[in-house]
């Protein structure tokens, strides 16, 4: 028997100490190289976006693919080319870990629409009450220490 299935995730991570580093010079750039790692390692992008300090994208996965290994190699092969290119002056690292969400199909137009429209979405949020609006949502137990590294 073949193996069907609808998985779409939402990936979120940032820069390591929230740091704004992201450029709008480049960072389309830098959406284009992970969306070809994402689309080699087998798996659809469909969207991706983000702020200076952080980066969102939605994936169609299959259920072959381990969700860990992809991210790491992203944030692995991301930030080898963001040093190779110089697009950054100083040291950049991605954050360690990374926030991921389910959805179902009839959420997708929603989930993009969300994700495009990030520079206008953080006019009135913060990242930190972004993300911890969407652990709520998803009803994922935390604890304030073990997120990201948030600049005061």
């Amino acid at each position: 028997m073949s193996t069907f299935s609808q998985i779409y995730i939402q990936v979120v991570f940032a820069v390591k100490g929230r740091e704004s580093l992201i450029s709008e010079q480049w960072e389309e750039e830098l959406y284009k190289y992970i969306s070809g790692i994402v689309r080699n390692k087998g798996q659809k992008m469909l969207a991706i976006n983000g702020m200076p300090d952080h980066i969102h994208f939605l994936i169609g996965m299959k259920p072959s693919c381990c969700l860990s290994d992809l991210v790491r190699e992203v944030k692995k092969s991301s930030n080898d080319f963001i040093k190779e290119n110089k697009f950054v002056k100083y040291k950049f690292n991605w954050q360690e870990g990374f926030g991921a969400f389910s959805y179902s199909h009839s959420h997708l137009d929603k989930v993009i629409k969300y994700i495009m429209n990030q520079k206008i979405h953080h006019r009135k949020k913060t990242f930190k009450e972004e993300y911890i609006e969407l652990l709520r949502k998803f009803e994922i137990e935390y604890k304030e220490e073990y997120l990201f590294e948030w600049l005061n």
